[in-house]
């Protein structure tokens, strides 16, 4: 049990035993033997696991983030790029996941890089849409640094494509979202040329 997952059932018993009769019933309707002792336990699980990967659900959970003055007067882009994440499809509630890339040019605030992914965690820890995914995490970086422009783009995998359906292992979803100077077509391309540089 992950640290997280320990603090959701302390903090929410009755939501556990809520889920996990829920997915019982499910599981007896499919046939299962809630005796094995493989499956017997899975319900409560199954609960816990839900309370921790929508954990950007409960309230007060939106990040912290550290704004610094930008002292500096630095004006050219930063970049946070290959943050990985995952999160659940709201279509089918199965896995989607991948790498977010964030820029921003400032203004008079720069923020601490390391609230950079959990912004990204925030908005992907609930049934989630790739393409709202990317606009929320762009709006959060805008509204809170009223920076001069913003830009997200997401690369994932979506299990929803690949595991049923169409069956379609390996396809690979990207979406952006763009606010600001980056509507400016060499702002974006800047951006765009420095996110293909690997190495």
């Amino acid at each position: 049990m992950t640290e997280e997952t320990a603090l959701a059932a302390i903090a929410h018993p009755e939501k556990i035993s809520e889920i996990a009769r829920h997915v019982e019933s499910i599981l007896r309707l499919l046939g299962l033997d809630l005796a094995d002792p493989n499956i017997a336990e899975t319900p409560e699980r199954v609960a816990k696991m839900y309370l921790e990967l929508f954990r950007g659900l409960d309230e007060g959970a939106e990040p912290k983030v550290t704004l610094f003055p930008n002292d500096e007067r630095y004006a050219a882009m930063v970049i946070e790029k290959d943050i990985p994440f995952y999160s659940m499809c709201s279509h089918h509630l199965v896995p989607f996941y991948g790498h977010a890339h964030m820029a921003y040019i400032p203004n008079d605030k720069i923020i601490g890089l390391s609230k950079m992914p959990r912004i990204v965690d925030f908005y992907a820890q609930r049934p989630q849409l790739q393409e709202r995914l990317t606009e929320q995490v762009a709006g959060f970086l805008s509204e809170k640094l009223t920076p001069q422009g913003v830009m997200v783009v997401i690369e994932a995998r979506h299990l929803c494509v690949e595991m049923r359906g169409i069956k379609k292992p390996g396809a690979l979803t990207v979406t952006s979202a763009i606010r600001g100077i980056f509507y400016n077509r060499p702002v974006r391309e800047e951006f765009l040329d420095l996110l293909n540089r690997r190495g």
